[in-house]
């Protein structure tokens, strides 16, 4: 009785089983969406395909040591005699002429990583790798060792080339860095703390990323470490897409942030590199700022873009063009500048020569000029002219007084050291002048996009101005232009 009870229920169960996988249901958990159950890349055909390319670079460089037997005067010996109760040995005391000359040591310096660009021996790496080394070593993955040479190095981009003495090497695969896209999956190849051909991969954080002046980074959160520098970042087809250079780190380590040379930039020098040993790079001689939402909006720009001109080298080519301080450069050779540093280096990968154009915002509208091209040079230290007292006498109308401003006329002296058609010369600031950086010795321009030659011009430009709203102001410090939002008191 009790076992076909207990059959009954077996019989049951099964055929409840069976409706609930009739009706397409299963006791066994679901299985993923196929769009959210994407299997994690396998990485293990890319380091076969590509880790022979990436070489272990070690460098050395050579320390002056000074050689010779310490001296060891009478007194010394004597106490030794005593001391010992011995007999010494008499050491005669060395003068200039018997010393030993000083003499090179060669010791490790460091350890990097490269990767080989050429079958016939160019290797790629960071010039922070090989900066200072007196020979650099570089080893394939089978074990094999050259001494290399440095064909070139710049500092600017940490982009260097060197040369070993081979034929028939496994080179990369140059990639798109187009086509590299935010979230995709990327690996690194280097030799971290000295450990060669160590793997680490991640993903693509972001691009574009503003850490140089010549450089818009990669970055990514591979784990990048000592050792790893001037190794290749590949993407999935193999193709290297970035060289690994610096970290974002608190501790010294690898912290979740490292940046990576897009490879085209890496590829351009790399090309001068080869060809001359150094980079030639355009300048047009202007010093540059960031352009405000605020400042923008005052002076009718409408969005914050471009770059703020500061200052003009005394005979630089944007001198000679017609650039002045306090325009804004908003196009260079047809390209937008939406920040600072699209300038730079657009300017920098222009051949040295070259007439480009260049559009500013000045005073509410839009210019252009034609800029020759120079090569770069030293950044040399701005000049700041000197202070002169001032020998007219302040005016502070009710308009200047609200802002904070006293003013007075430049002297001839002083527009013709600075190099000025005209302004005022700020005598003293208080109040809302003084909270917008304002400072005495400034030279106001320009008021709200008017341009003002003297006093009398600023005032009357401040007597037009909405009584509501900031008033933009335009001014020189030394030999840098700026603009500075004064907000009036109420």
């Amino acid at each position: 009785m009790m076992f076909s009870t207990e059959g009954n229920r077996i019989r049951s169960f099964l055929m409840a089983g069976a409706l609930l996988l009739a009706s397409g249901l299963s006791l066994l958990p679901a299985a993923p969406v196929q769009a959210q159950g994407r299997v994690l890349p396998d990485f293990t055909d890319l380091v076969d395909q590509v880790g022979p390319a990436v070489v272990n670079i070690r460098t050395v460089e050579k320390v002056t040591q000074r050689g010779g037997t310490p001296e060891m005067d009478e007194e010394m010996q004597e106490f030794l005699r005593r001391f010992f109760g011995q007999q010494m040995p008499n050491i005669p005391r060395q003068g200039p002429r018997n010393r030993q000359q000083p003499q090179e040591e060669e010791r490790p310096r460091g350890v990097g990583s490269g990767f080989i660009l050429t079958a016939d021996g160019f290797v790629m790496t960071n010039a922070h790798v090989v900066d200072g080394a007196s020979e650099v070593l570089v080893t394939l993955v089978d074990k094999r060792e050259f001494k290399a040479k440095i064909i070139g190095a710049d500092k600017r981009t940490d982009v260097a080339v060197v040369k070993i003495d081979a034929t028939g090497l496994p080179a990369v695969k140059v990639g798109d860095i187009s086509k590299l896209r935010v979230g995709e999956w990327v690996m690194a190849i280097g030799s971290p703390f000295g450990l060669e051909n160590t793997v680490t991969a991640g993903i693509v954080s972001a691009k574009q990323r503003d850490t140089g002046d010549y450089l818009p980074f990669i970055q990514t959160d591979v784990a990048i470490n000592p050792g790893n520098s001037g190794g290749p970042l590949i993407n999935m087809r193999g193709e290297v897409v970035g060289i690994n250079s610096q970290i974002y780190s608190r501790s010294g380590g690898f912290m979740g942030i490292s940046f990576s040379i897009p490879i085209d930039e890496a590829i351009r020098v790399s090309e001068q590199l080869r060809v001359s040993g150094r980079v030639s790079r355009g300048r047009i001689g202007v010093q540059i700022d960031q352009v405000t939402k605020d400042v923008a909006e005052s002076i009718g720009l409408g969005k914050a873009q471009g770059a703020l001109v500061r200052g003009v080298e005394a005979g630089s080519p944007g001198e000679k063009a017609g650039i002045e301080p306090g325009d804004i450069i908003t196009r260079f050779d047809g390209k937008s500048i939406e920040k600072p540093s699209d300038l730079p280096r657009l300017v920098g990968n222009t051949k040295p020569g070259t007439k480009s154009s260049v559009t500013v915002f000045r005073r509410g509208n839009s210019r252009d000029f034609n800029v020759m091209i120079a090569e770069i040079e030293p950044d040399k230290p701005a000049r700041v002219a000197e202070r002169e007292e001032p020998v007219a006498k302040s005016s502070a109308s009710p308009a200047a007084k609200s802002l904070g401003l006293a003013v007075s006329e430049l002297t001839e002296t002083q527009k013709k050291e600075l190099k000025l058609k005209g302004g005022v010369k700020i005598d003293s600031v208080a109040d809302a002048a003084t909270r917008a950086g304002l400072r005495e010795g400034d030279i106001v321009l320009a008021v709200n996009n008017a341009e003002v030659a003297n006093v009398k011009e600023f005032e009357s430009a401040l007597a037009k101005a909405d009584k509501t709203k900031p008033v933009s102001v335009l001014f020189r410090r030394g030999e840098w232009a700026q603009y500075a939002l004064v907000r009036p008191a109420r």
